[in-house]
């Protein structure tokens, strides 16, 4: 299985205190040791730094990522973004910007999105984004 691993997962797995019993995170362990392939993309990585303080927390972050390859949106990703974003709207469910881009970018590469973030569950009701259960 391929997945896209959302800020939410690695925010929990990488918590300095107890790890999470979120069944996310026990997904995401799983899968690490399963060797499935897991992406994610820049924004990802920039909400993990921006939350995590000091040189040595931003040192693991930056090593644990070395080996995530990161999906680069591109224009065609950032329209159809804005179009599922729309969509959503008008259907009554809230998407923000980024969210609306992660997910364009799991419909696109036909990647499961691993996620805490109830959100993505609402986008996934409105367009053909699949979200881990």
């Amino acid at each position: 299985m391929s997945l896209f691993v959302d800020t939410s997962v690695w925010s929990l797995a990488l918590r300095r205190d107890a790890p999470s019993s979120q069944r996310q995170v026990g997904a995401l362990v799983r899968a690490i040791e399963s060797g499935d392939t897991l992406l994610t993309t820049g924004l990802v990585l920039q909400e993990l730094l921006q939350g995590f303080a000091g040189p040595k927390n931003r040192d693991l972050i930056l090593d644990r990522f070395s080996s995530v390859p990161l999906l680069q949106p591109d224009r065609e990703d950032h329209v159809r973004a804005a179009e599922l974003r729309n969509h959503c709207c008008r259907n009554g469910v809230q998407a923000g910007t980024i969210d609306a881009l992660l997910a364009q970018l799991c419909i696109r590469h036909d990647l499961t999105m691993l996620t805490a973030d109830g959100d993505f569950e609402h986008i996934a009701g409105h367009s053909k984004l699949k979200v881990w259960s």
